[in-house]
């Protein structure tokens, strides 16, 4: 493996057996390792959520078993089932409150494209209000499913330049 592609290295001839890396690296392996859901179970998708969870399929293996019910605890929020339009306003009040950095993950076809639900009172789509990183299809989606978006999640996490977006503002405007 070539230096340019290794995220650290370490040295058995250096006196005190040191680790070097770069800040990125660290930074990433912390933030991928230890991803805090928010759930927003709001239709059928939140039970397949809560199954990912339970001991069969083990979602604490990856980091991932502190849901949180708080957005200023949380740094994914994890959007299960139908989002109305009156859902909508509270969806993105909870995405505001969340810090940064912040993660999305449309889990379903309701929350992804407004599933079978083609009405005025339903969002065609989570992404019309809130950036989302990941597509879960299904309806509602497997929790292999969803541990498989997780786990595609922590590897985007791995690849971003963290210290370059410490500094950037960010864009809260609604689409």
């Amino acid at each position: 493996m070539s230096n340019s592609i290794r995220e650290y290295g370490y040295n058995s001839k250096v006196e005190g057996e040191v680790i070097v890396s770069t800040a990125d690296a660290v930074i990433n392996w912390v933030r991928k390792n230890s991803v805090w859901p928010m759930p927003m179970g709001l239709a059928c998708c939140a039970i397949e959520l809560m199954a990912a969870g339970a001991s069969r399929f083990d979602i604490s293996r990856f980091g991932m078993e502190v849901m949180r019910f708080s957005p200023r605890q949380s740094d994914c929020m994890i959007v299960a089932g139908t989002v109305t339009y009156k859902m909508a306003a509270a969806l993105r009040r909870i995405y505001d409150q969340m810090a940064s950095p912040k993660w999305v993950v449309a889990m379903g076809a309701c929350a992804s494209t407004g599933g079978m639900y083609r009405s005025y009172a339903v969002l065609q789509g989570v992404d019309r209000i809130v950036p989302v990183d990941i597509y879960i299809s299904g309806c509602p989606p497997r929790p292999e499913a969803l541990l498989d978006g997780m786990i595609c999640l922590q590897e985007k996490i791995a690849s971003e330049r963290s210290l370059k977006n410490l500094y950037k503002k960010e864009n809260t405007s609604i689409k």
